[in-house]
């Protein structure tokens, strides 16, 4: 590996590259990024750790370790490998193994059909779909401390960790940038998860399969989006104009199951969004910009379907008993995630002047607030909001970001009853290293 520059979509000059010719044009990139989170955590009730009750929690852990390998070989083939861990603290278990947990997230081959990036033609395990932008997010570029992982919809479920197994295509046409892929989720029965019980309400099907269908649709107002990866950028820090409108959906037949008397009624997973997306400079000699979205989402999982996540969760258990088994670990930092009904997610951030720090960095300021109504929880909104600031030492090479975000307490229990246990607080020191 040496340090060099390199044209055409190729990375800046502070990238780890081997120039594969004397143009730059043909290349290997090698990326590395960790998050490291140091997280206070008000727990949900009930919540155990090792089996004694904790009200509260201060813990250490890898959100994201992460290696990237990438490159353009010639003027039509282009590869991409992803190696890494994610969701690494005390309580992790893999099998009764902390050693275990690095995998293989992307695994890419892909044809450029065009010479310019009219379309693309690829294969392989990929993050491709059409749930929306932060379904398929460059998490290294993230603006907020981390991405609604509500739009990653099956995460974990019949998919590794939102990749798939399947064949795409993508490119940009004028100022249409489309992606369309043909998906072939994995039984979730191998998600390493004890299986939620076949019940009233509808969780993934054990036994039927289908394929999966997903397009996505953005019109770029202003400059174009980087397309060298299939990954969407979080905020390009005013290096870019951008203002783009999308729509995307998700269709796959057969994916849910639920009881119905005596009989097992299969429904279909149906998931679309619209969105916008705003990211500019404001003074460019201030070094000032802003970035803006906001989305809504139509989720179909069938009937009542809903689902609790924690991310990196700092506990190990739960002491109440009769707790709702399909919907998932309901301890620790948990909340009503996913569900069949809408959500509207929205966040902004403005970067503010270079001179505030000087040779230091800059600050950037964001809130992010999620608006979700689930069918399952009887008209009860499960809204969370997130408000923090990043200290950019080095653009998103090198920050250190604080949020405090406030969630929803609920507790679904197996009688179809719904606990409203208020409101829980949670704040996160994040560390992120990425070049």
């Amino acid at each position: 590996m040496v340090w060099a520059g390199a044209q055409g979509q190729t990375p800046a000059r502070d990238a780890m590259i081997l120039p594969l010719d004397n143009s730059g044009k043909h290349y290997i990139q090698a990326t590395l990024l960790n998050q490291v989170w140091l997280r206070y955590n008000q727990s949900n009730p009930g919540t155990t750790v090792q089996g004694k009750a904790a009200a509260e929690t201060l813990d250490i852990g890898l959100r994201r370790t992460r290696m990237q390998l990438f490159g353009q070989i010639n003027d039509h083939v282009f590869v991409y490998f992803q190696f890494g861990q994610n969701n690494f603290n005390a309580q992790s278990n893999f099998g009764n193994n902390r050693k275990i947990a690095a995998f293989f997230h992307d695994a890419v081959c892909e044809y450029k059909v065009t010479q310019t990036n009219a379309l693309k033609l690829g294969a392989g395990l990929s993050i491709i779909n059409g749930v929306g932008r932060f379904s398929q997010p460059s998490i290294g570029t993230i603006m907020s401390l981390d991405v609604p992982v509500f739009a990653q919809a099956t995460v974990d479920q019949t998919d590794l960790f939102n990749r798939r197994l399947s064949v795409y295509a993508r490119g940009q046409i004028s100022h249409l940038d489309y992606r369309f892929a043909l998906a072939d989720p994995f039984p979730v029965s191998t998600n390493g998860l004890t299986q939620a019980p076949l019940t009233q309400n509808a969780t993934f099907a054990q036994i039927s399969r289908n394929k999966q269908y997903s397009g996505y649709f953005m019109w770029q107002f202003f400059e174009h989006e980087n397309h060298t990866t299939p990954y969407m950028t979080g905020t390009y820090l005013g290096k870019k104009k951008i203002f783009n409108l999308a729509a995307g959906m998700v269709y796959q037949n057969n994916a849910m199951w639920r009881r119905s008397g005596a009989d097992t009624v299969y429904q279909p997973m149906m998931l679309a969004c619209v969105e916008s997306f705003l990211d500019m400079p404001l003074n460019k000699e201030k070094g000032t910009a802003v970035s803006a979205y906001a989305g809504y989402f139509r989720t179909n999982y069938g009937t009542n379907y809903i689902r609790f996540n924690g991310l990196m969760n700092p506990a190990s258990g739960m002491s109440f008993s009769g707790v709702a088994k399909d919907a998932g670990t309901q301890y620790g930092n948990a909340l009503p995630m996913f569900g069949t009904g809408s959500v509207i997610y929205t966040q902004a951030g403005v970067l503010m002047p270079k001179k505030w720090l000087g040779e230091n960095g800059q600050l950037m300021p964001f809130a992010s607030a999620t608006l979700a109504k689930y069918d399952r929880l009887n008209g009860k909104y499960a809204n969370t909001y997130d408000v923090g600031i990043n200290w950019l030492i080095q653009g998103h090479k090198a920050k250190i970001s604080l949020d405090y975000q406030n969630r929803p307490g609920f507790t679904v229990f197996e009688n179809g009853s719904i606990a409203d246990n208020g409101r829980r607080s949670c704040a996160i020191l994040q560390y992120q290293i990425f070049f």
